[in-house]
C-alpha cells in the first residue's frame, strides 16, 4: 500500500535527515550548475500547426524571407519641438541613428523612413514621428544579446532625438521584472504560518522547502529546452503555482507532525505517520494538478503544452521534496520545531470558533446554499462578455519604452500601425495576382495602408505588409483579418492556383486564440469528468463528486468573471496599477483552469477525508460535517490566506499577463476556501443528509479501494510520551 511505504520514507528521512538532505544538495548543485552552464534561452512562439497565420510564416521561412524573422521599432522624434521635414539638423541626426541601427550585429536591414519609397508608417504626417524598422533573423538565430545590443544603441544616440524602441524582439526576449512580486507574496506568507504555527522554526521549514524547490524547478526549465521549447513565461507562472503549493504541502505536514507529536509520538515515528497521511493527500493533490496540467495538451498549441510541462515539473518537485525533503527537515529539527516561539496558539478555541460555524451554517443552510450559489452566478455572470486577446504594448505602464514607443506611432500614424498584417502569397504558379490583390486590401475599410509588394520570383513569394485602422488588440482589427482571409483573398484568387495567408504577431495572436475558444470546452468537460472520477473512488458516493465538480465550475467561473470586470472593464484597474482595459491572454483560462482544478482538488480532499472519516465511524451525517469543518477550517484557511497572498504578490508586476494569472488565481482560491468549502460545503451536504453517501452497490464493487488519509495499514503504536514543554499548545 502506498501509505505503508511513504510511512517507511518518512521514518527514513527523519532518521537519516543528513543523508536526505545531502542527496537533494548534490542534485540541486548539478541541475543548477547544468543550467548555468548548458542550458538553453527560453523562447516565446505563438504559432500552432494548422493555422493561417502558421502558413504564412512557414511559406515565408521556405522562401527564406526576412519578413520570417523579428523585427524592432526604432521611434524618432526631435526634442527640440522641430519637425524632420523643416529641420536639416534633425534629419541628419535621423539618418545618423539609422546607420548606426543597421550596423547593429544580427540587423538585416533597416529602413529608411526618409527615402521616397519608405511608405505608409515612416514618417508622420506631421513630420514630428519617424519610424525605423529594423529586420531580425527568425528566433532560433537570436539571443537576449541582440535586445540588449539594441538597448545600449539607443542609450547611445544622438541626445538631441528623443529614441523609443518597441517591436516583436522585446517580445520575444524582454523578461518581464516579478522579483518584487514574489517578494510580497513571501513576507504574506511568512506573516500568515507565524500566526498559524505560532514557532519561528514550524515557520522556516515550509518557506525553506518551497525556496528550495523552486530554485531547481525553475534551473530545470533551461534544460527542458533541449526536449522542447519552453516560453519564457513559463519561470513565472512556474513561480506562481510552485510558491504556493509549496508552501500549502509542507504546511499540511508540519500540521499534522504537530499533531503527531502532541499525542506523545516519537519524532520519528510522528514523522512517518505524517508522511503516510498528509504526505499521501499530498501526492494525490500534486498528481491531480500535474495530470489537469498536462491536459492542456488538447488545446493543440504548442506553446501552451511546452509551458504545462515546465510549470509540472515544478510542482512535481514540489511534491517529493514534500515526502522526502521536509521529514528530514522534520527529523533534524526534532522538538524544537516547538520552539522559538513568537505567540501562543490556542487549538482549542480555534476548533470551538469553526465547530460554532459549521452549526451555524446547517441551522440556516437553505438561506446560505441559496445566497452563495446566487452570488457565485452573479460574479460568474460576466464570463458571457469573456474576450480574448493578446495586449499590446499599449498595456505596459509608461516607465517601459515600449509603450511609449507605442503611443508615439499611435499618436503619428494611426494604432494600427503597431499591428501590422504580414500577407504572404504563393506566387509560384501564377505571378499575375499580386497586384490585383494589393488593390483590393487598400480598399478594405479596414486597412489604413499597404506596404509596397515585396517580390522573390525565384522562390515563388510576395510579401505585402498592410497596416489595420485599429489597434492590434481591438475587436475590429481580428474582424478586419477574418474578412481578408474570409471575402477579399477569395474575391481576388478565385480561379487562380495562388494562395494567400495573413501572418504576423497579431494574426498569430488571434489564431491562437480562436483555437483555444474552440477546445476549451473540450478541456473543461475532460477535466469535470476526471474530477468526478477520482473523487468517486476516494469517497465512494455518487452526489459529493457531482457537487464538487459544480462547485469547482461555479466557482472557477466566478473568478473568470471579476477578471472580465477588472481588465475588460476596467473596474478597480487603477487599484492594480492596469493603465488600460486589456482582453483576457488567450491560454490564461485554460492554464487557470488546470491549475484551480488541482488546488480545489487539494481543499476538497483535506476537508472531505476527515468528514467521511467521521461519518463511518458514527453514521450521524449533520455531526460528521460538523467536524470536519472544525478540525479542518483553520488549516485551509491558512493554506488559502498563503496562496492568495503568494498570487496577490505578482499583481505587483508590470506585465498585464502576469496581473491577470495573479489577480485570477487568487480571487479563485478566496473563493474556494471561503464561499465554497466553508459556506457551500456544510450546507448543501446538510441538505443532502446521507444521500452525500449513497453509491449504488455494483458501481461499489466495481472501484478500487483507495485510503486518501493513509490510515490503513499503519503499525498500532503506544505514545511513548513527549516532554510537556515540547508539545504544550502543539495542535495547530
Amino acid at each position: 500500500m502506498m501509505s505503508s511505504a511513504l510511512y517507511r520514507l518518512g521514518r527514513y528521512a527523519a532518521r537519516r535527515p543528513w543523508t536526505v538532505i545531502g542527496s537533494w544538495l548534490v542534485v540541486a548543485v548539478l541541475v543548477i550548475a547544468a543550467s548555468s552552464a548548458f542550458g538553453q534561452k527560453l523562447e516565446d512562439s505563438m504559432g500552432a500547426p494548422g493555422l493561417d497565420s502558421q502558413r504564412a510564416t512557414d511559406l515565408l521561412s521556405n522562401a527564406g524571407s526576412d519578413q520570417a524573422g523579428l523585427t524592432a521599432q526604432v521611434v524618432v522624434t526631435p526634442l527640440d519641438g522641430t519637425t524632420f521635414r523643416d529641420s536639416a539638423a534633425a534629419r541628419a541626426g535621423l539618418s545618423e541613428v539609422r546607420a548606426a541601427a543597421a550596423e547593429l550585429p544580427k540587423v538585416l536591414g533597416a529602413s529608411d523612413p526618409l527615402a521616397a519609397e519608405a511608405g505608409a508608417g515612416a514618417v508622420s504626417p506631421d513630420g514630428r514621428i519617424a519610424v525605423i524598422r529594423l529586420q531580425y533573423p527568425v528566433q532560433d538565430e537570436l539571443a537576449p544579446a541582440d535586445l540588449d545590443n539594441l538597448k545600449e544603441f539607443a542609450a547611445a544616440a544622438d541626445s538631441t532625438l528623443r529614441i523609443e524602441l518597441g517591436g516583436d524582439l522585446f517580445f520575444a526576449f524582454e523578461e518581464p521584472a516579478t522579483g518584487l512580486g514574489e517578494a510580497l507574496g513571501l513576507v504574506a506568507a511568512v506573516l500568515v504560518l507565524l500566526v498559524t504555527f505560532g514557532s519561528l522554526i514550524a515557520m522556516g521549514l515550509p518557506i525553506g522547502l518551497a525556496l528550495f524547490g523552486l530554485a531547481l524547478g525553475v534551473s530545470s526549465m533551461s534544460l527542458i529546452t533541449y526536449l522542447i521549447d519552453v516560453p519564457s513565461w513559463a519561470p513565472v507562472v512556474g513561480s506562481m503555482v510552485g510558491l504556493g503549493v509549496g508552501i500549502d504541502y509542507a504546511l499540511f505536514l508540519v500540521t499534522r507532525h504537530r499533531e503527531y507529536l502532541a499525542q506523545g509520538l516519537t519524532v520519528e515515528e510522528s514523522v512517518g505517520r505524517a508522511v503516510a497521511t498528509a504526505g499521501q493527500a499530498v501526492v494525490f493533490a500534486g498528481g491531480t494538478v500535474v495530470i489537469a496540467i498536462l491536459g492542456l495538451a488538447v488545446a493543440g498549441v504548442p506553446f501552451m503544452t511546452a509551458g504545462g510541462i515546465a510549470v509540472s515539473v515544478v510542482v512535481l518537485i514540489m511534491v517529493i521534496a514534500s515526502i522526502t525533503l521536509l521529514p528530514a527537515f522534520l527529523g533534524l529539527a526534532g522538538h524544537w520545531i516547538n520552539r522559538l516561539r513568537v505567540r501562543r496558539v490556542d487549538a482549542t478555541a480555534h476548533t470551538a470558533g469553526w465547530q460554532r460555524w459549521a452549526r451555524h451554517v446547517s441551522r440556516h443552510a437553505v438561506v446560505y446554499a441559496v445566497g452563495a450559489t446566487i452570488a457565485l452566478l452573479a460574479l460568474a455572470a460576466p464570463v458571457l462578455a469573456l474576450r480574448v486577446g493578446t495586449p499590446d504594448e499599449g498595456a505596459l505602464p509608461q516607465n517601459r519604452t515600449e509603450r511609449r514607443a507605442y503611443d508615439l506611432v499611435a499618436e503619428g500614424f494611426g494604432p494600427g500601425i503597431n499591428g501590422p498584417l504580414v500577407i504572404a502569397v504563393d506566387i509560384s504558379k501564377d505571378a499575375s495576382v499580386v497586384q490585383p490583390l494589393l488593390d483590393a486590401i487598400k480598399a478594405d475599410q479596414g486597412i489604413a495602408a499597404v506596404a509596397p509588394p515585396e517580390v522573390n520570383a525565384a522562390a515563388g513569394l510576395a510579401t505585402l505588409v498592410a497596416f489595420p485602422t485599429t489597434g492590434p488588440q481591438d475587436d475590429a482589427t481580428l474582424d478586419t483579418v477574418e474578412r481578408l482571409r474570409a471575402d477579399v483573398f477569395p474575391a481576388v484568387l478565385r480561379g487562380s492556383p495562388a494562395k494567400a495567408h495573413v501572418g504576423g504577431q497579431t494574426a498569430s495572436f488571434a489564431d491562437v486564440g480562436a483555437r483555444v475558444n474552440d477546445r476549451l470546452p473540450l478541456f473543461v468537460g475532460t477535466v469535470i469528468l476526471l474530477s468526478v472520477l477520482l473523487l468517486t473512488l476516494v469517497f465512494r458516493s455518487v452526489l459529493v463528486p457531482l457537487k464538487a465538480a459544480l462547485m469547482n465550475l461555479v466557482s472557477i467561473g466566478a473568478s473568470f468573471g471579476v477578471m472580465v470586470m477588472v481588465f475588460q472593464w476596467g473596474w478597480g484597474a487603477d487599484l492594480i496599477g492596469l493603465e488600460s482595459t486589456v482582453p483576457i491572454v488567450p491560454f490564461i483560462p485554460m492554464f487557470m483552469f488546470a491549475i484551480l482544478f488541482g488546488l480545489s482538488m487539494d481543499y476538497e480532499v483535506f476537508l472531505l477525508s476527515r468528514v467521511r472519516e467521521q461519518y463511518l465511524a458514527t453514521g450521524d451525517n449533520d455531526g460528521s460535517v460538523v467536524h470536519g469543518i472544525a478540525t479542518t477550517g483553520r488549516v485551509i484557511t491558512s493554506a488559502a490566506l498563503i496562496m492568495i497572498s503568494v498570487f496577490l504578490g505578482f499583481v505587483a508586476s508590470g506585465d498585464p499577463a502576469a496581473k491577470m494569472f495573479g489577480l485570477g488565481l487568487a480571487v479563485a482560491i478566496f473563493i474556494d476556501a471561503t464561499v465554497v468549502r466553508m459556506i457551500l460545503v456544510p450546507a448543501t451536504m446538510k441538505l443532502l443528509g446521507k444521500a452525500n453517501w449513497w453509491i449504488p452497490r455494483w458501481l461499489d464493487r466495481l472501484l478500487p479501494v483507495i485510503d486518501v488519509e493513509g490510515q490503513a495499514g499503519l503499525p498500532t503504536v503506544k505514545p511513548a510520551g513527549a516532554p510537556a514543554a515540547d508539545t504544550e499548545r502543539a495542535l495547530v
